[in-house]
């Protein structure tokens, strides 16, 4: 009878171990799928600060010659002589 008890107390134990090696390997997979996003969204953030740096730098361009061309349509306006010759 008590070996009986043994066999069962070591498939308990068995089980035990088979359980937290499973439940080892979810958190692992599920601390790795983590990492991953967590990679991806600084890389992201990164390549958007960056593609919209590059963005403001070419309104700021675009605004510039719009001034330019505001002042200048503004000078002619003031100048009629220039259309009438």
């Amino acid at each position: 009878m008590a070996r009986a008890g043994g066999i069962t107390n070591a498939v308990n134990v068995g089980i035990a171990v088979q359980a937290d090696w499973e439940n080892r390997e979810f958190i692992s997979n599920i601390s790795l799928n983590v990492r991953r996003l967590f990679d991806f969204l600084v890389q992201f953030e990164a390549t958007t600060k960056s593609k919209l740096a590059s963005l403001n730098e070419k309104l700021d361009t675009l605004e510039r010659r719009l001034e330019l061309l505001e002042v200048q349509v503004s000078t002619a306006s003031a100048n009629q002589s220039l259309f009438s010759a």
